[in-house]
């Protein structure tokens, strides 16, 4: 094959990618908006497929169905601001030395993602009441929430940071409710919190199932 025709193979399939990413875009881009904007229920996969300038075959083939969008729009809320994944930064955060500063990052992380993620989950948790078919999806994505906090709840106890009296289960049960969708509702969307406020409020929550710092002077008693 001449070298110029392998060029344009190369060049075809690199523009090909790159169209089915930006439709892709386009139709988790429309059907974020008509989903926050009109309700999971009223929102058809025909409106989305309008509004993002494609036909409905195309919303199906690569998303399936509406919990199909529902899915990939968390996905890609999870990924958050920075090009390494949460669950990345995450992991990395471990190889501070200093527990404060591990739950400090898993903080900013959490309020990082959670302007995109939780609205969703809200959407989803109003939408299941009356949608069986999303409760399975509902309760796949709490699940998948619960085992990333007994994960960091696990760290935290085998690297001796959790304070005496505090298991595992406690410390995950209080990371994955200070974390939740309804608590970023009740502070930040209805309390009116910025984010930062938010993220003192998990990290100062979270660093009191930790042990006291090392280097703590134990009170003098009389």
């Amino acid at each position: 094959m001449p070298p110029h025709d392998k060029r344009r193979r190369a060049y075809d399939a690199t523009k090909r990618r790159a169209d089915a990413l930006a439709r892709r875009d386009s139709v988790l881009a429309a059907a974020h908006e008509l989903f926050l904007l009109t309700g999971f229920a009223a929102t058809t996969v025909a409106a989305v497929a309008k509004r993002a300038g494609v036909s409905p075959e195309t919303v199906y083939k690569n998303f399936g169905n509406k919990p199909g969008l529902v899915r990939a729009l968390h996905d890609d809320a999870m990924r958050g601001q920075d090009p390494a994944s949460p669950y990345r930064r995450s992991e990395d955060l471990r190889n501070h030395s200093d527990p404060y500063e591990i739950v400090r990052g898993w903080s900013r992380l959490s309020t990082e993602v959670a302007p995109r993620v939780s609205p969703l989950l809200l959407l989803l948790r109003d939408a299941a009441v009356v949608q069986p078919e999303l409760r399975e999806l509902l309760a796949e994505l709490d699940l998948a929430r619960q085992q990333r906090m007994s994960e960091n709840a696990r760290f935290l106890h085998e690297a001796g940071h959790l304070r005496e009296g505090v298991n595992t289960q406690a410390a995950a049960d209080l990371m994955w409710s200070v974390t939740s969708a309804e608590m970023y509702e009740l502070l930040v969307l209805r309390r009116g919190w910025s984010r930062d406020q938010y993220a003192d409020y998990i990290f100062h929550t979270v660093s009191s199932l930790l042990a006291p710092p090392r280097h703590a002077k134990t009170p003098n008693r009389r």
